[in-house]
């Protein structure tokens, strides 16, 4: 039986859950998260309070890997390694994209076999992180950044599918509401899970504890999708 606390901080949620056997038991998320840091450790312990399962007697932990924000993602990652260190904790990495991907297969089961999920990620602007899937959640497309306007969305697509375009198109996260400036056929394309959530990545952390797929607590890092934006001040401070 194993007992993993799940940590997602990729985007603006802040979510914290702890899964038995791949089920969660208890979770606790805030959608608009002003500060992750500050809600990050509340979570866990309400979490731990809700499940009646202790940090001590937990088997991994499971941390959003991203793509995603620089300073969410690093706040995720610090204190699941922190956790992991003091208590000699396997650390599960889990892609924000590919959890997403799993959600929407959840929420929208394949109805014909040439569906593709496609998982999206705000990016500011017109901008999203996108990959794609196919019903078996093997890689089409790796994470990538793209602007969407029509033709470059068109482009992406074709690069993807050069023979013919899958039947159905299923997206998936924060970046997907931006869709509403590219032209889709509403036969082909359908919308689900717009959030991320601690609870879209208990099965692929089950998963990953089975076949022992860790990450090095001491040099894992999170995948950013922009580097942090330090600027120089202008004046001296002094």
């Amino acid at each position: 039986m194993a007992r993993i606390l799940l940590i997602e901080t990729a985007t603006g949620v802040c979510s914290t859950a702890i899964a038995v056997d791949g089920t969660v038991v208890a979770i606790a998320e805030e959608l608009q998260a002003p500060s992750h840091s500050a809600l990050l450790t509340l979570q866990i312990e309400r979490c731990v309070k809700e499940s009646g399962i202790d940090l001590a007697d937990l088997d991994a932990v499971a941390v959003s890997s991203g793509p995603g924000s620089y300073t969410a993602l690093r706040v995720g990652a610090s204190v699941a390694k922190g956790i992991c260190y003091a208590l000699d904790k396997p650390l599960i990495a889990v892609d924000t994209l590919l959890a997403l991907a799993h959600a929407a297969r959840e929420a929208y089961p394949a109805p014909i076999p040439s569906t593709v999920y496609i998982p999206m990620l705000d990016a500011r602007r017109q901008e999203v992180w996108l990959a794609v899937y196919d019903v078996s959640m093997n890689v089409l497309m790796p994470a990538q950044p793209l602007i969407l306007e029509d033709k470059l969305f068109e482009n992406y697509m074709r690069t993807a599918f050069p023979d013919a375009l899958p039947g159905r198109l299923v997206f998936s996260g924060n970046g997907s509401l931006k869709l509403g400036n590219v032209k889709l056929d509403e036969k082909m394309a359908v919308q689900v899970v717009k959030n991320c959530s601690a609870r879209h990545f208990s099965t692929i952390a089950e998963q990953f504890f089975q076949n022992n797929d860790f990450q090095d607590v001491v040099y894992f890092e999170p995948f950013y999708m922009k580097p942090p934006n330090i600027t120089t001040p202008s004046k001296a401070p002094f």
